[in-house]
């Protein structure tokens, strides 16, 4: 069956996410600094056993970033001695610190002529289990739906995030193909899903999991005639 749906992640397939992660906590600790100051230098042992206890309590938060974050600031400074009231509004105010700076990627050098070719053939699509949004990153015009695992409730590898990506799409599973870096999230969970997957790989890693990719590439410029291979619609 010809392809009519492309999927993609997000974090470390259409961008790097380790120096934008670093960058963001950055910023977050240096507003932390200026204007929550009996917060101090916390200590980061303090910061995961806070992560901890709440995900120990509700477990649906692992699939709930940003509110987890939120939740975390709260704890944090509410143990720090503000009072609830302060905690909460210097908790979202930090989290909108963290949020802006955690949109400040750099984008693969393909990323926007490979979405611009495809984006001519395919229905394109998002999903993700991070809290970036392609809106905020001038992605949007791409993609015909984004799904990300805080509003699904769930994230991937469960079949729930394709299976409404099909859904969203109009398409089966078998016209449908994820692309991805990581290999039980992006390559296992969407072929358990129907989906044909194409990992993501541009540091040419060996592959130590099965079963293995439909396709790799190691370079988004390498999707249009990989896509052709298997088959075209408009």
């Amino acid at each position: 069956m010809t392809i009519q749906l492309v999927t993609f992640d997000l974090d470390d397939t259409l961008w790097d996410v380790t120096p934008v992660m670093h960058g963001a906590e950055a910023a977050l600790r240096d507003w932390l600094a200026a204007t929550a100051p009996r917060l101090g230098p916390v200590p980061v042992e303090h910061l995961w056993s806070i992560r901890a206890r709440l995900l120990g309590s509700e477990p649906m938060l692992r699939h709930r970033l940003s509110e987890l974050r939120r939740r975390i600031l709260f704890h944090a400074l509410r143990d720090a001695g503000y009072a609830e009231d302060e905690s909460a509004d210097l908790a979202e105010q930090g989290f909108q610190v963290f949020l802006a700076a955690r949109h400040q990627v750099e984008l693969f050098p393909d990323v926007h002529r490979t979405l611009e070719q495809l984006a001519d053939r395919y229905i394109l699509g998002v999903i993700t289990n991070g809290n970036a949004d392609v809106r905020r990153l001038g992605l949007a015009d791409y993609f015909r739906f984004a799904l990300c695992a805080e509003e699904l409730g769930v994230g991937k590898p469960d079949p729930h995030p394709f299976r409404t990506a099909l859904q969203q799409a109009g398409v089966p599973a078998a016209a449908a193909v994820h692309i991805g870096d990581h290999p039980g999230d992006d390559i296992a969970g969407a072929q358990a899903s129907g989906l044909r997957a194409i990992w993501f790989n541009p540091q040419g890693k060996a592959w130590g999991e099965a079963p293995a990719p439909d396709a790799q590439v190691r370079s988004l410029a390498e999707l249009p005639a990989l896509l052709e291979s298997w088959g075209t619609t408009r």
